[in-house]
């Protein structure tokens, strides 16, 4: 969705909400980028050091376990997964990508707080390398839009 028009964002304050990322060590190079991005975004949007927490996990099917975990724990406004999968030559790729969208998706619906999904799904490294900064400042600004909304709502 290269080019995508998403609209505009309302102003965004991330101060006084508590963030957990899960972090997928696979394809660590451009999960460490991911980290990065999001963390200075979120710090550039208010969030105190101290209230953004990292977990790290082996890949990308075991995010969605660290999620519950924390949201089960009621101590995060707002969730954000970060990984990467790289198509290979096997159905394994689809099976990664799929499974654990999926996963992401029903934990935020079941327990009812936001969780952003950076885990890149790209056909080579380089796509990676090219999405890395920008999915990782738009999950935290993803992150923090969502949380003030429920707050809202």
């Amino acid at each position: 969705m290269q080019d995508a028009e998403q609209g505009s964002a309302p102003e965004l304050d991330g101060q006084g909400l508590r963030i957990a990322m899960v972090q997928a060590r696979f394809n660590e190079g451009v999960t460490d980028a991911l980290v990065a991005a999001c963390r200075d975004e979120l710090l550039a949007l208010g969030v105190d050091t101290e209230d953004i927490d990292l977990v790290r996990v082996p890949g990308a099917l075991e995010v969605p376990l660290a999620l519950q975990a924390l949201a089960e724990s009621e101590s995060y406004d707002a969730l954000i997964a970060l990984g990467c999968v790289i198509r290979g030559e096997t159905y394994h790729f689809e099976l990664v990508a799929n499974e654990s969208a999926a996963g992401v998706a029903r934990l935020a619906l079941d327990y009812q707080i936001p969780i952003a999904n950076a885990i890149l799904t790209t056909e080579d490294t380089a796509q990676a390398v090219a999405r890395q900064t920008d999915k990782g400042r738009d999950a935290a600004r993803v992150a923090v839009e969502m949380a003030r909304l429920l707050e809202d709502l």
